[in-house]
């Protein structure tokens, strides 16, 4: 009996002297910490052990609560580096932990969907040769890897693949584009270490990034729905359904496509008996699979050297080959498709591009606007500008019917989409890193219900400021680039532009941010309505958003004399004419996409002639243009993608789509 109490003695006295301190997966080696302000540090430890950080020269001391909890704030400090930061325990007899290569400076934090998430690699062919040559051991990037939770908040977030990397291309290279610019272009303005954190999931909406208590008493349906989704059992077995869905689906598929069975992809294949279709005014409608071949004609001079295949952008899978061998593939509708051909695949005379559509919904289509070429030489990475050498692709392809399938069955989850779920799992555990501001890049997926979008903000900026204990944190929010919604779920191309005044969700969810931004000391707007592209709801232009948000930044933290995008101050009707002043001076002359609607009945919006000069811009009404009304609604921009919109500052920042009551 005492043999055994002293074995339970030493195995208990063994496991407390082997107990290690834990940090957060925000801390690790080559880390960027917040200059200016107090920085905190925590982690876990035994109940009751004493704690102590050596940093800088100096020791800080905590006690670790009941729970193993321990917090220590280290004092204000100037941007330098590198440090090193050790945390260790005098009763615990193990290392420690010991992080080097720290550096202080400023930390953001990136957060929303996908337009966070376009990657250097996606944006490059826009920015090769900088992208190529730079390098900058003073900017700093981490990722937070995507994660849900809907049992209620995470103490830390999962370990992740690019944290706290120095900038290259290398490690950017699945980065956010829009990080890496804005870590760039603020490193070179302020000259001290930059951190940037990137925390976005594509295609989430809002309401995922807010908490349950902010959502409670002004949405509880959202919070109920939420906690539908908190039995694990039934979400498990929707999960293993969906598989079992998929698969059954592709397995019928493959036994059943007959350009699988009868290889459609060969060089030798004879298709000259399949329709003829041009990829300007064509679109499939079905589930399944559709084969398109194009014979293209290599001279001497190209054949056998590598090139680059540009495909544009294709709704919405595709498997492309050249000459029967598989050259690229890309599983969903966005991407850009940029399949590289190996040297000495291209042969002189005839060469086969043979690309397999498949489709479970919508209509399968190219999108016109983009590139379809091949493209040679050291330049062929290059779209700005263009490569010199290129050989166009005809519009004409041969087409022919795979496989027709019915839909596939789904009653997919997707569990980032429900109500808190991001905040808890991915949001709430980085606080209180200390940051010197937030990006806000969100709202493509809360088109479609845009009328509490702003109250979403709101919520959304009051509860992370709570999460940081700061109600003085920067939110930059960078509203929604012009785009043509109808773009999505595979509407059949072509669409004709919006000419005349519409209700666009678009529009709406740019004005519910602009109030938001306005409505808030602390937030600022950065207006992209010049950056987008018609077909693509991920414009490549990402280099110039980050200027743009850099520039909101310069305004909240820096200088709040910089100015942005022009704003309207005031208004009057005059003469059968609206005046509109501004904040600041516009550039001179005639001035699109205005509409106005008189208040006096059923509220038809009519486009309107309108002119800019120094800060004002005048509008003018139709002749006998309800002439009795008292107030009016002018509306700027009100479009998904408002073209023609050319209101900008001297310094060439577009002004804010908007929506104004003015009364006579």
């Amino acid at each position: 009996m005492k043999k055994f109490l002293f074995l339970c003695i030493a195995l208990a006295c063994f496991s407390v002297t082997e107990a290690k301190i834990s940090l957060p997966q925000l801390f690790q080696s080559g880390m960027v910490l917040q200059r200016g302000k107090p920085i905190p540090v925590w982690g876990t430890a035994q109940p009751g052990e004493k704690v102590t950080i050596l940093f800088n020269k100096k020791q800080y001391s905590t006690i670790a609560d009941t729970e193993g909890r321990w917090r220590i704030d280290l004092p204000k400090m100037k941007a330098g580096g590198p440090y090193t930061l050790e945390v260790k325990s005098e009763e615990v007899k193990s290392d420690g932990v010991v992080l080097d290569n720290i550096l202080i400076g400023d930390v953001w934090l990136l957060s929303g969907q996908s337009n966070i998430d376009v990657t250097i690699e996606r944006v490059y062919p826009q920015y090769t040769k900088e992208i190529d040559v730079y390098e900058n051991p003073n900017i700093r990037l981490f990722r937070v890897q995507n994660e849900t939770a809907v049992h209620g908040v995470k103490d830390d977030i999962r370990p992740t693949s690019i944290n706290w990397k120095p900038v290259n291309k290398h490690n950017a290279w699945l980065f956010s584009a829009v990080g890496y610019f804005l870590g760039k272009r603020m490193q070179e303005k302020t000259k001290v270490p930059q951190g940037i954190i990137v925390n976005s999931w594509g295609g989430t909406p809002i309401e995922a990034w807010i908490s349950a208590d902010s959502l409670q008493r002004d949405y509880p349906m959202l919070v109920k729905r939420a906690q539908f989704f908190q039995n694990d059992d039934y979400v498990k077995a929707q999960a293993q359904a969906n598989m079992q869905a998929e698969c059954q689906w592709q397995k019928i598929l493959e036994e059943n496509d007959l350009g699988v069975i009868q290889d459609w992809t060969a060089a030798n294949y004879d298709d000259s008996q399949w329709q003829t279709i041009n990829q300007q005014h064509w679109n499939w409608r079905g589930a399944g699979t559709v084969w398109l071949r194009q014979h293209i004609k290599i001279d001497k001079e190209h054949a056998g050297k590598p090139a680059r295949l540009l495909l544009g952008t294709l709704f919405d899978r595709d498997v492309t080959y050249l000459n029967g061998q598989m050259v690229g593939q890309t599983g969903y509708q966005y991407p850009p498709r940029r399949y590289d051909i190996p040297e000495g695949l291209l042969k002189d005379g005839d060469n086969v591009i043979s690309i397999r559509f498949i489709n479970k919904f919508g209509a399968v289509h190219f999108i016109p606007e983009k590139p379809y070429m091949l493209c040679f030489g050291d330049d062929r990475f290059s779209q700005n500008p263009m490569p010199a050498d290129v050989l166009p692709l005809a519009e004409t392809w041969k087409m022919c019917v795979g496989a027709e399938m019915p839909n596939c069955p789904s009653g997919d989850i997707s569990l980032q989409n429900i109500p808190t779920t991001l905040y808890n799992a991915v949001l709430y555990p980085l606080a209180p890193y200390a940051i010197n501001g937030v990006v806000w890049y969100q709202g493509e997926s809360n088109t479609g219900h845009p009328a509490p979008y702003a109250d979403y903000l709101k919520k959304l900026m009051g509860c992370w400021r709570d999460r940081w204990q700061d109600s003085q944190m920067p939110f930059v929010i960078v509203q929604l680039a012009n785009y043509d919604g109808r773009q999505q779920t595979g509407f059949p191309r072509p669409i004709t532009p919006q000419t005349e005044p519409t209700n666009s969700g678009w529009a709406q969810l740019r004005e519910a941010q602009r109030i938001a931004a306005k409505n808030d000391p602390r937030a600022e707007l950065a207006v992209i309505n010049d950056l987008g592209e018609t077909v693509d709801i991920h414009p490549l232009r990402k280099k110039e958003v980050a200027e743009r948000i850099g520039l909101a930044f310069d305004r909240l933290i820096y200088n709040n004399k910089v100015e942005l995008a022009p704003e309207v101050i005031s208004s009057q009707v005059l003469d059968g004419k609206i005046i509109l002043t501004l904040d600041q001076p516009i550039q001179t002359g005639v001035i699109y996409e205005f509409e106005v609607a008189a208040d006096d009945g059923d509220k038809v919006f009519k486009n309107v002639d309108a002119t800019a000069e120094g800060n004002r811009i005048t509008l003018t009404l139709p002749e006998g243009f309800h002439p009795m009304s008292v107030a009016y609604t002018v509306r700027y921009a009100w479009k998904d993608n408002p073209q023609k919109a050319n209101v900008r500052s001297l310094s060439g920042l577009p002004m804010s789509s908007f929506e104004m009551k003015i009364n006579k």
